[in-house]
């Protein structure tokens, strides 16, 4: 269990006049448990859930298939086990709550994520409870980082980035995109992480393209590349790109990437505790702007259990940052007008002195070289 989440919670849920909290969704399991549950992710209909008691010690409810691995996880908690072909995972959950003496309490519970017929069944077989909406409560609670968190945010940051660096200076002229993704995943594991998500590799006219995965295109002289990776553990998420060039750059595509620098610096030095997010984005904005370059809709954004996670950093937002919050902040440009875009993510966590780059492996000042 996460004892530094539990103990920040605690006493924020007797400051709301609950008496517990039940968390279903994969994130929030794993921020109160500190792991995910291998097949909750894949299958919604397997329900795992954390219950926290304002006064007493958390509980855990997962399907039958998972209970070595949760209890070897989870040490002494007490763990409520469902059938998946014989069981209601919402009487099973309904039973640990009247154990943990919550029959009758005032809980928080996902509403967002619990599926609207399995709340009805769970409000039918816990009567006495008084459920109440905790995701917007939660997703806050989320936002400012134990210190727990910032370290595997730091090292998974680490990671993304080596990975990167590594896997394009492992690939030349002629050698194709499932390369640099072999080579990715590769440093990725290698690295340390449990996992990776939403891995963008998107080479020549191709780096116009948002969110595209690796294919069997070959690297050609001049291209620019995208390269984006999530490494993945313990449900946290760390994403990076990382922009190159195989051989000479095409010139328009150096120029480019010197404001995006300019840029990425801006938000860098912009970026500390109680200033506003869009505080943040309008400094951005009348330094970039000037530029040429189109803005995007956002420049950062929330990042952690989730890969994108609130405040963002954009014109329609506006939130006071705080010590602990941890960004992932990135200048782009999908569209150049020269058949190739660029991107530059990074991992940003705010300090008490301002903004500390957790993506600190790669040299990105200039475009990375292929071959």
């Amino acid at each position: 269990m996460r004892e530094q989440v539990i103990a920040r919670l605690r006493p924020a849920l007797e400051e709301r006049g609950w008496d517990g909290l039940v968390v279903s969704s994969p994130e929030n399991f794993a921020y109160l448990a500190g792991f995910v549950v291998p097949s909750h992710p894949l299958m919604r209909r397997r329900h795992a859930a954390v219950v926290l008691p304002a006064g007493g010690d958390p509980a855990v409810m997962c399907i039958g298939v998972e209970e070595a691995m949760v209890r070897q996880r989870t040490g002494a908690a007490e763990v409520a086990v469902w059938d998946e072909f014989g069981d209601d995972p919402m009487a099973c959950l309904a039973g640990l709550l009247e154990r943990l003496g919550l029959s009758r309490g005032r809980l928080g519970v996902e509403l967002g994520y619990l599926p609207a017929a399995d709340f009805a069944r769970l409000r039918e077989a816990a009567p006495g409870v008084e459920w109440v909406a905790a995701d917007r409560w939660l997703g806050r609670q989320r936002q400012v980082k134990t210190r727990e968190e910032l370290e595997l945010l730091a090292r998974l940051s680490r990671i993304s980035d080596a990975s990167i660096g590594m896997a394009l200076r492992a690939v030349k002229p002629g050698d194709t995109e499932m390369e640099i993704a072999a080579a990715l995943t590769d440093g990725i594991y290698r690295g340390g992480a449990e996992d990776f998500k939403l891995m963008i590799v998107a080479t020549g006219p191709r780096s116009q393209l948002a969110n595209v995965g690796a294919t069997e295109r070959v690297l050609e002289a001049g291209d620019v590349c995208r390269v984006e990776i999530f490494a993945v553990a313990e449900g946290y998420h760390a994403g990076v790109c990382r922009t190159a060039a195989v051989g000479i750059p095409p010139p328009e595509a150096v120029e480019i990437w010197a404001n995006l620098v300019e840029c990425r610096d801006v938000l860098l030095d912009a970026i500390r505790p109680g200033v506003s997010s869009r505080s943040v984005w309008n400094r951005f904005e009348d330094v970039c702007g000037p530029l040429g370059l189109p803005l995007f809709s956002f420049v950062g954004h929330g990042i952690g259990l989730s890969l994108h996670e609130r405040p963002y950093i954009s014109p329609r937002h506006d939130q006071v940052l705080e010590e602990g919050m941890v960004f992932g902040v990135e200048p782009l440009i999908y569209d150049t007008g020269h058949g190739f875009g660029l991107q530059l993510k990074d991992m940003v966590e705010v300090t008490a002195r301002g903004a500390r780059l957790l993506s600190d492996v790669n040299h990105n000042r200039e475009l990375i070289a292929i071959g």
